[in-house]
């Protein structure tokens, strides 16, 4: 990840109504590794419930900043992302969680980034949407499209981290096959193929064809292909000396 460029990236909830949502909030970004929060005008905090609701990320609300209007939450940013859940009249630059995130991970390279979420009932009103350069809206069923608070900001919050770089947990190691390795495979099963019956020795272009855009998709490593290989040679109806004597 890169860590100068995503600790430039803010969290503002203007206006929040519910203690609990910025408690949750506050997790939502500890979670995602985000830090900076700031609270604009909030109608009740500090609170206990906010402090319950962070479950483990009291940090973030001990270092959240709290001002009286949005120009002091935004006055040192390069770029305000405006989250917004309605259609307004005037046009603006408007584009979903995974777009904002590029952008804003790449502004946060000359200085602080700020993603701006509104109140639980009316969102942000359109002067404070002016102040914001970009406009963010979360793809939801347009029939039921309330998204709670801090669940909007769980999921811009993961957008972030992966428009940042965050490595996926858990991945294995991926040992790369070479294009040698990848023509013996073929060439094994195009011999244990004919020697079973499947595939005639006269025609065999488009099954083989087929076969290799298989197991390009499926991008196979140097250990299954090996495993894919020992298997061949099991199945060989030739036995013995013969098995997978093509590309050995």
């Amino acid at each position: 990840m890169q860590d100068t460029a995503f600790a430039r990236l803010r969290i503002v909830l203007v206006g929040a109504q519910h203690p609990g949502n910025i408690g949750a909030a506050a997790r939502a970004m500890k979670v995602m590794g985000l830090s900076d929060l700031v609270l604009v005008a909030p109608e009740r905090y500090p609170d206990p419930e906010a402090s319950a609701r962070a479950s483990g990320a009291e940090d973030i609300l001990e270092a959240a900043r709290v001002v009286g209007n949005l120009d002091e939450a935004l006055a040192d940013c390069v770029l305000a992302v405006g989250t917004s859940a309605r259609t307004r009249r005037t046009e603006w630059p408007l584009v979903n969680p995974r777009v904002a995130a590029e952008r804003a991970v790449a502004a946060a390279t000359e200085g602080p980034v700020a993603i701006v979420f509104g109140r639980e009932r009316a969102g942000l009103d359109n002067a404070e949407l002016d102040r914001c350069q970009l406009h963010l809206q979360i793809p939801a069923n347009p029939d039921y499209s309330s998204l709670n608070l801090a669940a909007a900001v769980q999921v811009v919050a993961y957008e972030l981290r992966m428009a940042a770089g965050a490595d996926v947990v858990g991945t294995l190691a991926h040992e790369p096959v070479s294009g040698a390795d990848m023509e013996g495979l073929f060439s094994h099963w195009q011999s244990v193929l004919e020697a079973s019956g499947f595939l005639d020795p006269a025609e065999p272009m488009l099954l083989m064809r087929r076969l290799r855009r298989l197991f390009y998709r499926a991008a196979p490593d140097r250990v299954e292909v090996n495993i894919l290989r020992g298997a061949l040679r099991s199945l060989d109806p030739r036995g013995g000396a013969n098995r997978g004597s093509r590309g050995q």
